[in-house]
């Protein structure tokens, strides 16, 4: 029966709170295999374009990569969702960094920006793939840079005259 005006609202039984719980956890489910079912196509898109922009065949992929041509189809079309082995091998096969797939398939949470990768992002005329390169190469010397340089007992450092 409905509350009157003016009388409070009845109270929830234990059956009922339970019930709305459920039902909000369904929700939940049901928005994060939207969440993943996007994820899938995003990274079969971005694996498409990623194809065609380096002139690669689905075959000549699919055969470097070590998958079938049906089932580099199916992840192309976001039918299947690739495993990171899977993944490291189409990006092999592409010539594009592993972390870029890794990051648009949800596995790798992407790395804050700087004003280089800014840079390479924004600029128009670098395909995909070049952009991809140019912050390969870039995060390679940061690599190199970042690590110590351990001397032995017997190096010294050189003098440097003022």
């Amino acid at each position: 029966m409905p509350a009157s005006k003016g009388m409070p609202p009845k109270p929830e039984g234990p059956g009922e709170r339970v019930g709305h719980a459920v039902e909000q956890v369904g929700q939940v489910v049901e928005q994060a295999g939207i969440a993943v079912g996007q994820a899938v196509d995003d990274i079969g898109g971005y694996i498409r374009s990623q194809r065609e922009s380096a002139q690669v065949s689905l075959r000549q992929l699919a055969r470097t990569a070590g998958v079938s041509n049906p089932y580099l189809s199916q992840i192309e079309r976001g039918l299947r969702k690739p495993s990171a082995e899977i993944l490291q091998q189409i990006a092999k096969g592409l010539r594009i960094s592993a972390e870029a797939l890794y990051v648009k398939a949800g596995i790798l949470d992407e790395k804050p920006a700087s004003d280089v990768t800014d840079a390479v992002f924004a600029d128009p005329t670098l395909t995909e793939r070049q952009k991809q390169v140019l912050l390969d190469i870039y995060q390679s010397f940061r690599r190199e840079n970042d690590k110590p340089v351990v001397l032995g007992p017997s190096t010294e450092l050189p003098d440097h005259e003022e």
